[in-house]
């Protein structure tokens, strides 16, 4: 990892701003956190060991799916929204395997992207995606381990909000970005699979989740029909939340019963916010 990336993040435990020492990033209090040989930064605190991100398995098949350009609208979506300076900071919140930011970076080559995550198996994925992305490995329900203001731009697809620290770390001026699901979303797999579904109040419980800290600014729905072969479906339904509730062999039964082909309903809302400052 860069030391211009490790100099926009801060300690978990004191909150003072980390410097790449060799492989090493070190506060001024002494606290020091080496880099994995992966090349990614652990910085979960220790309160939050334990906790569960996606496994290896889901890592990889969100890896082969999205490599395959069935959610390349959204990507494409998050770059025409992006406005960003040729060295601006990106930080993704929940970014697996670092696709989305990849994107957004685009290829001005000295914008940056910090990739956050808390599994270590989507951390050590983002590591090898591009040399001006930072991985590191954090609880996005605790406090982000970014400085005050660094980030000019952030990226939320279909994960954690953390609306205080989010708000924290983004400059006055920045932008959040969020993919959220509509109702329609895989539909046509929800009920035949066994998947999770999409809660009805989705749209309340978003802007409920970020009010006090941001104001919506611009929406847009994302649509299209993906035509899905049943190893592709079989990665979809691995690299979602739906992979922890489902039995693999009756998953694969039930795939086989599918038509050769599907067509899928790829739905989804992408907002924009700016940071509520008071009056």
């Amino acid at each position: 990892m860069r030391a211009d990336l490790v100099a926009a993040l801060r300690c978990p435990v004191c909150a003072d701003g980390l410097v790449l020492d060799g492989r090493t990033a070190r506060c001024p209090r002494g606290h020091a956190y080496d880099l994995a040989k992966q090349g990614y930064l652990n910085l979960l605190p220790a309160a939050s060991n334990g906790i569960e991100g996606d496994s290896a398995e889901m890592v990889g098949a969100r890896t082969v799916f999205l490599g395959t350009g069935h959610y390349a609208a959204i990507r494409d979506a998050l770059i025409i929204a992006t406005e960003l300076g040729p060295d601006d900071l990106v930080v993704e919140v929940g970014a697996g395997t670092g696709y989305y930011l990849a994107g957004v970076l685009g290829l001005a080559p000295q914008r940056r992207g910090i990739a956050l995550d808390v599994s270590k198996f989507a951390a050590r994925r983002v590591a090898k995606v591009d040399p001006r992305i930072g991985s590191v490995v954090c609880d996005a329900w605790q406090e982000l381990p970014l400085l005050d203001g660094s980030a000019q731009l952030m990226l939320n697809v279909f994960a954690p909000r953390n609306a205080a620290e989010m708000a924290r770390v983004l400059a006055p001026t920045g932008r959040l970005l969020v993919v959220t699901p509509n109702q329609q979303h895989l539909a046509e797999l929800v009920d035949v699979l066994g998947l999770v579904s999409v809660d009805e109040e989705k749209d309340r419980r978003l802007q409920e989740s970020l009010s006090g800290e941001f104001v919506r600014i611009g929406s847009e729905a994302i649509e299209e029909t993906m035509r899905l072969d049943r190893t592709a479906v079989e990665q979809l339904v691995l690299m979602t939340p739906s992979a922890r509730h489902v039995n693999y062999r009756e998953l694969l039964q039930q795939i086989a019963a599918l038509p050769e082909s599907t067509l899928v309903t790829l739905s989804v809302t992408l907002s924009t916010w700016r940071v509520d400052v008071p009056h």
